[in-house]
């Protein structure tokens, strides 16, 4: 490995012309002359460094407007938001029948993004956009869903109950 290692190092620097087999004559190289480079390189270096850096800050800054123009796009669908208490449910457990209020059989759609909802606070048949769920149709109503309180479809029952309850914020959005 050692010899191996100096061999390379041997033909590196022949190859820099700073060592010369057969030659008696030395010059004596300081570090500074190697390493400083002419004012032409010098600027060709800085001239690219700042084009980076341009196109880097144009690269963020047209993140920014496609991520502005996203949410702008979002937001002008959104009819209301309204605060929550959610807790999920299931359509494939004991006593469940599988249909929606409206009419959506559950488990043969087991895939369908469905929320069970007070009509009078959300109306039945509305696109509502959940966070962590995604965008649902209100096509269900519950014995215990009143007021500021949904139910979110959820096919396997484990999954449901490890959603837990939480207190989120709801977009209603237009139809």
């Amino acid at each position: 490995m050692k010899k191996s290692f100096i061999l390379l190092f041997t033909v590196a620097l022949y190859t820099l012309g700073l060592l010369n087999f057969g030659s008696q004559t030395y010059t004596s190289i300081h570090a500074d002359e190697i390493d400083e480079p002419s004012k032409k390189e010098t600027t060709a270096m800085e001239l690219k460094t700042i084009s980076l850096d341009e196109k880097e800050k144009e690269h963020k800054r047209f993140d920014m407007k496609q991520k502005d123009e996203k949410n702008q796009a979002a937001k002008a669908d959104v009819k209301r938001t309204v605060n929550v208490e959610a807790t999920a449910y299931t359509a494939f457990c004991e006593g469940c029948s599988g249909t929606t209020y409206t009419g959506i059989d559950l488990r043969a759609n087991p895939d369908k993004k469905v929320i069970a909802v007070d009509p009078d606070v959300i109306p039945l048949g509305s696109k509502v956009r959940v966070p962590g769920y995604g965008v649902a149709v209100a096509g269900d109503i519950g014995g215990d869903i009143e007021g500021h309180r949904i139910d979110v479809f959820i096919p396997q029952e484990g999954k449901a109950f490890e959603f837990g309850r939480k207190q989120i914020k709801v977009e209603i959005l237009e139809s």
